[in-house]
C-alpha cells in the first residue's frame, strides 16, 4: 500500500511533514488503545485506509483548500478532523466529544503533531450548541449516530450558508430518505451525495453535503435523551 499515492488520487499531496504526522498518529493511536479502547481497527492498513483515507474523502465533497471554521462532532478518536487538519493546516478545527478519555487522547496527540489549527473539548453537541449556535461554517460527523439523531445535534451549529456533512457507509441513501423531513425542518438542504469505494474494496462510503438554508428553530437540539428516544421524523 502507498499512502502518498493513494491520496493523489484525491488531489492531496502528502509532504514530508505530514507523512511523518501520520505515522506518529498511528503509532500513538495503537499505544493509547491498549488502555483506552478507542478502535477495533489496530492493524498498519486498516488504520490508514479505515481511518485515515476516509477521512480525508471529505475533500472529494467539499472544498477544505479555503479557511473554513469547522466543527466536527462526536470525533471519537479524531476522524474525520486530524486527518484533514494535517493535509489541510488551513483549516480552524473544533473537535467535541462527550467521553472525555477521548478528548485526553486527542489533545495529546495534537501536542505531538504540533497542530495550532485543532482545539478539542469534552463536550455534548447538544449542550455545545448553547453558546455556539449556527457559527461554523462547516460541521462534520462520521459514524456517530443514524441521521435523524445526527441531523439535530449538527444542524444547528452550523452558520446559514454553511453546511453539514455526513460521512456514511453504503447505506446513507436510506438514512437520508428516513431524516429528510427532520433536515427540512431544522433549515437543512441536501445539495449533493458523493458515492465511493474504499480501495481494497474495504467497504462502501455515501457522504452527504446538507446546506443550511435557514435558521434552525430555537427549541432544537433537544436533550439528547430525547433526541434519542424520539428522533425526528
Amino acid at each position: 500500500m502507498n499512502f502518498k499515492e493513494l491520496l493523489q488520487k484525491l488531489n492531496i499531496d502528502l509532504t514530508v511533514k505530514m507523512e511523518e504526522n501520520f505515522d506518529i498518529y498511528f503509532k500513538f493511536l495503537v499505544e493509547y488503545n491498549e488502555k483506552v479502547n478507542l478502535t477495533a481497527i489496530t492493524d498498519y492498513e486498516g488504520v490508514y485506509l479505515k481511518h485515515f483515507y476516509d477521512s480525508l474523502t471529505l475533500s472529494t465533497a467539499f472544498d477544505l483548500t479555503k479557511t473554513v471554521k469547522c466543527c466536527d462532532v462526536g470525533a471519537g478518536a479524531g476522524f474525520p478532523s486530524i486527518p484533514n487538519a494535517i493535509c489541510f493546516p488551513n483549516l480552524d478545527v473544533t473537535i467535541i466529544d462527550a467521553l472525555n478519555k477521548r478528548i485526553n487522547f486527542l489533545n495529546e496527540l495534537v501536542t505531538k503533531l504540533g497542530l495550532t489549527n485543532v482545539h478539542a473539548y469534552h463536550k455534548r453537541a447538544e449542550e455545545y450548541a448553547n453558546t455556539n449556535r449556527e457559527t461554523f461554517d462547516l460541521v462534520t460527523a462520521r459514524a456517530v449516530a443514524r441521521l435523524n439523531i445526527l441531523a439535530e445535534l449538527c444542524l444547528p451549529l452550523v452558520r446559514i450558508g454553511g453546511y453539514f456533512v455526513a460521512m456514511k457507509g453504503g447505506d446513507g441513501e436510506e438514512e437520508y430518505e428516513e431524516a429528510k423531513r427532520a433536515i427540512t425542518l431544522l433549515g437543512g438542504k441536501l445539495e449533493k451525495e458523493v458515492k465511493m469505494t474504499l480501495p481494497n474494496d474495504l467497504g462502501q462510503r455515501t457522504i452527504l453535503v446538507i446546506k443550511k438554508v435557514g435558521k434552525t428553530p430555537n427549541k432544537y437540539p433537544r436533550a439528547f435523551a430525547q433526541i434519542k428516544k424520539s428522533p425526528l421524523m
